[in-house]
């Protein structure tokens, strides 16, 4: 079997994010990247990548440089034997090495890295998480993924929203927090006098801004760690991302203030390396590899392989399509102490119908999917009606 394309695809879902003073649902990211890879024996495999995919598209169909290190991700996998990943992954790696060994090469070069895991389940006619190697869970807790509301009353109502929607855990992030400690105070106290004693809360600190006007939420290490008191007596689960994510110092000081709260950090890292900082310089409890940033699930597997020797936790950051969703299902029933999938609530249609069959809850959870590959097939009419690019 061989590699015939490598096609990167924009789509556009036609609206932006809200204003974080709205007490809204997000509509989430209007640009969608979707990489799709071709075979010779008809087997696709897909994956969706939460980048900037006009870039991304640019880094897949680059003309050639000439020269090892300044190629396209295309030339790299052209003509090449698709379960192969391994040694595709370090061939990718050295094409794009003068450019991409991070930001959106290293997200171009993951997306491929979980197409071509995609291609191996169907050739092989077996779900991902066999060919990773262990199958300990057949559902996961899922966790509703939102923004932060501006108000306690704001926090209340869409707390029972998610509730009657039945999700046994919710995680709030950005919008409104990260400002003043007060408010965040009132916003994450509201949020556990609704959700009850028995449901899972998160809280996701952002360290930068998501408005056009502000794009700085500054905050020092000292003030977080003042927030820990309210946060623990709130029985919040986690705090993440809330630091520069190479503030690895930073995240070590904050991690070593707490008792009951878990620090958890690295959706926007990429390779082993800068996981296992985290783990060690920065003392974090929980590493939130992103399988469409950190180097796709070859990576991913070794991220989770070494949290599971350092007894501390790994959950996949999973904020896009039912593809990554199925993708960190697969890597999530691998790992032995499984915790949650980040389950996508925003309001764009795109976001959860790319696929003919939705990834669903079923009484807070979700069942990883039993098909070869990823288990989920995309709908090529919704690509089509979506694509821009």
């Amino acid at each position: 079997m061989k590699i015939t394309d490598v096609e990167a695809l924009v789509l556009d879902t036609g609206k932006d994010y809200p204003d974080p003073s709205q007490a809204v649902e997000a509509h989430g990211v209007r640009f969608i990247s979707l990489l799709k890879i071709s075979t010779d024996e008809g087997i696709t495999g897909w994956a969706d990548i939460e980048t900037q995919p006009h870039v991304g598209k640019a880094i897949v169909d680059a003309p050639s440089g000439g020269q090892i290190g300044f190629e396209s991700l295309r030339a790299a996998l052209i003509g090449e034997d698709p379960l192969e990943h391994e040694r595709l992954w370090q061939k990718m790696y050295r094409y794009l090495a003068y450019y991409g060994r991070q930001g959106v090469g290293m997200h171009m070069i993951s997306g491929a890295d979980i197409a071509l895991w995609d291609i191996a389940g169907k050739a092989l006619n077996q779900p991902v998480c066999k060919l990773l190697g262990a199958k300990y869970h057949d559902k996961i807790k899922a966790y509703a993924s939102t923004l932060f509301r501006p108000t306690p009353d704001d926090m209340k109502r869409a707390v029972a929203g998610y509730l009657e929607q039945g999700f046994k855990a919710i995680k709030f992030g950005w919008g409104a927090f990260g400002h003043d400690l007060a408010l965040d105070t009132r916003l994450v106290q509201a949020a556990r006098a609704e959700a009850g004693p028995d449901v899972d809360l998160m809280v996701d600190g952002g360290w930068y801004g998501i408005g056009y006007d502000d794009p700085f939420r500054p905050r020092a290490v000292k003030d977080w760690i003042r927030l820990i008191d309210v946060l623990e007596a709130a029985q919040i689960y986690w705090l993440e991302d809330f630091l520069h994510p190479e503030n690895f110092a930073g995240y070590g000081e904050v991690s070593q203030a707490t008792r009951t709260l878990r620090i958890a950090a690295g959706e926007q890292l990429s390779g082993y390396l800068e996981f296992e900082r985290l783990a060690t310089e920065g003392h974090v409890h929980t590493l939130q590899p992103d399988l469409s940033r950190c180097g796709g699930l070859t990576v991913g597997r070794q991220i989770a392989d070494m949290a599971q020797r350092r007894a501390i936790d790994c959950v996949p950051h999973a904020w896009l399509t039912d593809l990554l969703k199925a993708a960190s299902l697969h890597l999530n029933a691998y790992i032995m102490n499984s915790h949650y999938l980040e389950y996508n609530v925003s309001s764009a249609s795109l976001l959860n119908n790319l696929c003919k069959e939705k990834i669903s809850m079923v009484d807070g959870y979700i069942p990883v999917p039993q098909g070869p590959g990823l288990g989920v097939e995309v709908d090529e009419a919704m690509v089509a009606k979506f694509q821009v690019v």
